[in-house]
């Protein structure tokens, strides 16, 4: 199961990067139907489970307490380690890329990797709560990979990088969650701590889906095709996981 989900992030991850060399200005309607499917396997998935896993030893607020740490753990990664790419990515939507700043495509490139390699640690941390989470979560990783494949390439290309470069690093990105996974098979928590993992992670969720993916999908697009797909997104989640827990 682990070997094929490794496999489909990094086929999911290089479709999106690779997709990104053609057509990335018309893939609005997919990053907003990823957008609503991050977000609803916070509220519908990882918050619920966490909250049962935790029971026995803390209390729903301080299961809640620690998604909001998440939240704002992520919002600062967010700010200190992409300020600079995300300055450059929008001059660079003005001005064409010279290959004079490299390095900070080099280091959102890196910065995403490192994204995706949590990515998949939340995953194999998923499955040791249970199966079925595990898939829900997986899923959901899977439609953020595609946009990660995808920013992954734009942001090196977009501050200087080649396409050589840029494939690099979406081979790199495309790896991550594997290894992500294959970690969590040399360690285990127990229930609570679990819990509250998974808690952290529905932190991690929703600034990913409300902070960055959302905005995305409606930069420069705001059409309402893109919030159907937001919605959409958020109600196949929603069926998934109900018939997922029975």
């Amino acid at each position: 199961m682990f070997i094929a989900i490794a496999a489909a992030a990094f086929c999911t991850t290089f479709a999106g990067g690779l997709l990104a060399l053609r057509v990335a200005q018309r893939l609005q309607w997919i990053l907003g139907f990823s957008a609503g499917a991050v977000i609803a396997v916070a509220f519908f998935d990882l918050l619920p489970e966490a909250l049962e896993l935790a029971q026995k030893a803390h209390r729903p607020v301080t299961v809640l307490a620690w998604t909001v740490i998440g939240f704002i753990v992520y919002l600062c990664f967010d700010r200190i380690a992409f300020a600079g790419a995300h300055a450059r990515r929008d001059i660079m939507r003005d001005s064409p890329a010279n290959g004079a700043v490299p390095r900070r495509g080099t280091w959102f490139a890196g910065s995403l990797s490192l994204h995706s390699l949590l990515d998949g640690v939340g995953i194999g941390l998923a499955f040791q709560a249970s199966p079925a989470v595990g898939v829900i979560v997986a899923v959901a990783v899977l439609t953020h990979d595609f946009a990660d494949g995808l920013n992954t390439m734009n942001v090196v290309l977009r501050n200087g990088g080649n396409a050589r470069v840029a494939l690099r690093w979406l081979l790199v990105d495309a790896v991550a969650p594997g290894i992500g996974i294959g970690s969590t098979l040399f360690f285990s928590v127990d229930d609570g701590v679990l819990g509250m993992i998974l808690a952290l992670f529905a932190g991690f969720f929703l600034y990913i889906g409300a902070s960055d993916l959302l905005p995305e999908s409606h930069r420069n697009h705001p059409t309402l095709l893109t919030t159907i797909m937001t919605v959409l997104g958020s109600g196949v989640l929603y069926l998934a996981i109900a018939l997922a827990r029975g």
